[in-house]
Formats: C-alpha cells, sequence, structure tokens
C-alpha cells in the first residue's frame, strides 16, 4: 500500500482548483471592466461552458484509451496556455471579444476530461492508500473546498491591488504546477495508464461504449435522478457565479474584495461540511442528509442578495450555504463508486458528467440577459424560485429513497451491477 498517488492527486487537484477560483472571479470582473456589460459576461460563460457537455459526453472512452494520467495532464497544459493566452493579448492590444470567448471555449473543452480523468481514479488510489472510497471522496472533495476558498480570497485582494490580468496569469501557472504533479506521482499506476480493456478505436466501438454509459445511467431511477436534479442546479450556479454574484458585487457589496470574501466564506464553510460529514455523516440517513443541505445551500443565496443592499446578510447566508454544499458531493461520488463498476466508470461518468452541465451555458446567458433586461434583483429572485423547486425533488420522488446503501434498484428491479453490499460502505478493496 501506498498513499502516494493519492496524496498526488490531491495536490494537483488543490492547485488546479485554487487556480480556477481566480479565474471564476478574474475572467467576469475582466468582462464587466473591459465592456461593462452583464450580457457580454454571459456570452463568455457560455462560450466557457458549451465545450464541457461535448468533452464530457465523448471524454469518457478516451479516458481509457489514451490513459488517466496523459489525459489530465494535457488538460492542464492546454487550460494554462489559453488562459494565459487573455491577458498577453490584451497587453499587446489585439485581444477582441471573439478571441476571448474562443479561449474561454477551448478551456472548457479540455477542462473537463481532465477532472473525469483524476475523478474516476479516487477508488483505486483508496485501495492503494489503505482507506475506503466514502473517506477518500470526502477528503478529495475537502481538498479542493479549501482550495477554493484559499483562491477566491486571494483573487479578490489581486483583482483589487493588480488587476483582474494578474489573476489570469496565475492561474495559468497553476494549471502547469498540477501537471508536473500528476505526471510525477501517478507514473506507475496501472489504472492511470491505457486500459487494454479499452479495446482497438474504432467508431463503432466507441459509440458502442457510450451508449453502454448512457444505458447503465438510464437503468437506474436514482442515477437518473440525480444527473437531471444537478443539471438544473449547475445551470443555475453558473448564472450565480459568472454574472448574477460579480454584478451584485460591482452595484452593491462594493468589488472584487468583496466578491472574493464571500466565495471564500462558501468555500471555507464547505470545507468544513466537507470535514463533518467524512467524519460522522455515515451515520445518518443520506436522503436526509442530502435533502436538507441541498435546501440549505441553494435559494438562499439568491433571495438573501435580491432584498439586500449590505455585506454581513449575504456573508452569513454564503456561510450556512457553504456548509450545506459541502455535504453533497461527497454524498453523491460515494454513491456513484457503489453503483458503477469500475469498468464502466470513465463511461458513465462522461454520459452523467454531461447531463449534469446539459444548462450550464443556458444558465450565464441567461442570467446576463435577465440582468441587462430587468435588472439585478429581478434575475436573483427567478433563479432562486427555480432553485427551491427543483431541489424539492428527493423529498417528492420516491426513488431518492435508493440513496441508502444496497437499496438502488434499476426500472427492472434487479440490483444494478457493481451495487455495493447492503448496509456497509465500499471496502478499500471493492472494484
Amino acid at each position: 500500500m501506498s498513499r502516494r498517488p493519492l496524496t498526488g492527486v490531491l495536490a494537483a487537484n488543490a492547485v488546479s482548483t485554487a487556480g480556477s477560483s481566480l479565474t471564476l472571479i478574474g475572467v467576469p470582473w475582466f468582462v464587466l471592466q473591459t465592456t461593462g456589460s452583464a450580457g457580454r459576461a454571459g456570452v463568455v460563460a457560455f462560450c466557457a461552458t458549451l465545450p464541457v457537455i461535448v468533452a464530457a459526453l465523448v471524454g469518457g472512452p478516451v479516458i481509457d484509451r489514451i490513459g488517466r494520467r496523459r489525459v489530465s495532464v494535457a488538460s492542464d497544459l492546454v487550460c494554462g496556455l489559453s488562459v494565459g493566452a487573455i491577458p498577453l493579448l490584451h497587453h499587446l492590444g489585439v485581444l477582441e471579444f471573439w478571441m476571448l470567448c474562443a479561449l474561454m471555449a477551448v478551456g472548457g473543452l479540455v477542462h473537463t476530461p481532465g477532472l473525469t480523468a483524476r475523478g474516476v481514479l479516487l477508488p483505486n488510489l483508496a485501495e492503494h492508500a489503505g482507506t475506503t472510497v466514502a473517506r477518500a471522496a470526502g477528503l478529495y472533495d475537502a481538498v479542493s473546498r479549501g482550495a477554493r476558498m484559499i483562491g477566491a480570497a486571494v483573487a479578490g485582494v489581486l483583482i483589487a491591488v493588480f488587476g483582474a490580468e494578474t489573476v489570469l496569469l496565475l492561474d495559468a501557472a497553476t494549471f502547469g504546477v498540477s501537471a508536473l504533479l500528476v505526471s510525477a506521482f501517478l507514473r506507475g499506476v496501472p489504472a492511470a495508464e491505457p486500459q487494454r480493456s479499452a479495446g482497438k478505436a474504432s467508431f463503432a466501438a466507441y459509440r458502442a461504449e457510450l451508449a453502454e454509459g448512457w444505458a447503465f445511467l438510464t437503468r437506474s431511477r436514482l442515477l437518473l435522478g440525480i444527473t437531471v436534479m444537478v443539471m438544473m442546479t449547475n445551470g443555475l450556479d453558473q448564472g450565480w457565479s459568472s454574472v448574477l454574484l460579480p454584478v451584485h458585487g460591482r452595484d452593491v457589496l462594493g468589488g472584487a474584495t468583496t466578491i472574493g470574501l464571500m466565495i471564500s466564506l462558501f468555500g471555507g464553510f464547505a470545507l468544513l461540511g466537507a470535514l463533518l460529514y467524512g467524519a460522522w455523516g455515515e451515520r445518518f440517513p443520506r436522503r436526509t442528509v442530502f435533502a436538507a443541505a441541498f435546501l440549505v445551500s441553494g435559494a438562499t443565496r439568491y433571495v438573501v442578495a435580491a432584498v439586500t443592499d449590505t455585506t454581513l446578510p449575504l456573508a452569513v447566508t454564503m456561510a450556512l450555504a457553504g456548509l450545506g454544499v459541502g455535504m453533497l458531493n461527497p454524498i453523491l461520488s460515494t454513491v456513484m463508486y457503489e453503483q458503477v463498476p469500475e469498468e464502466l466508470r470513465s463511461r458513465v461518468a462522461g454520459v452523467t458528467t454531461a447531463g449534469c452541465e446539459l444548462t450550464m451555458p443556458m444558465g450565464g446567458l441567461a442570467a446576463g440577459l435577465l440582468v441587462d433586461g430587468f435588472g439585478v434583483g429581478t434575475a436573483l429572485l427567478l433563479f432562486g424560485g427555480t432553485y427551491l423547486v427543483t431541489t424539492l425533488a428527493p423529498l417528492v420522488f420516491p426513488a431518492w429513497r435508493a440513496m441508502e446503501p444496497g437499496r438502488d434498484v434499476s426500472r427492472t428491479g434487479r440490483a444494478l451491477p457493481g451495487s455495493a453490499p447492503a448496509g456497509r460502505s465500499p471496502h478499500r478493496s471493492a472494484k
């Protein structure tokens, strides 16, 4: 057993996530500063997220054939180049709006396969490290949350002192560091290398593998319900992070530093929530925790931002929302690892990621158009109401009861292949 590969992936993900937090604040602020248009900020968000769907959908079979380590490294390098080109072209005075959209689209296209490649390795790395999948997933999410918190705080300060261009250059550097860590720490790990079981590349085989991932997803009411729900909330969250919060921060909260503070509070308490769930979460019913966490972390942010023009109420709300959202990913990751066998993880993860991110392009675009047409307050309330209705799904539909270990069944009533034995978390030797 060795903790080295898991440690390397955690470190790489921390660096990459911290850098992505810089872009999360830096790009919308850069667009608002250079164009003054919330609609254009929405267009940039649309261009950045539309390719994500394509990449997630077609990436699963490709990841297995090329190798998870190679895909992660290549993803980080291309993302670093695309982000770094934005401030460099702007400094030279040649950056056009279409170029910004194109560079963000390139980053969106390659970023998701890298995340997927690292994520699907967790069960194997947990086994090597001698820990459970649930604990590894909780640690993975906690490290990401902590990195996001630090990155957001740094971004707010750097934008206020040096400008958005510096933030984007720093993000480009973090992608390079992440690529080096993955290349070094995952070398020699069999699950990170090209999989012989993937077979010879052909269009027919590729299409069959995509169909296999889709068929597995649609056989499970639970996994399909999770995908649809997260699809809706991801679209709404994209509108929040790329347009609604930056515009609200610019017009009401006092600037980029306050936005960084809000995202840091959210990320810090999300880290706490992930750690709390990792320590004690398995003692409580998953569906209850999941539903309560989503209700606390969802619509509340939008409503409070719409009705207040001071920092303190939103700061408290963001902290509570972060505490709730920190418990969500460990639950979702554990359910996915329990239900999907190792040989199908990349394919199913690609299909579910594509589904979960299907509305993200429209979320940013819709938020920008609503702000330009009706004002940020109305847009916040519309998004918040939609969020509330969406997050009631686990309490309304019976299929969500299958979140508990050993209870998920397909539409034919048969247990899904790869399901964990009833009454226990995945054992470290499980594939």
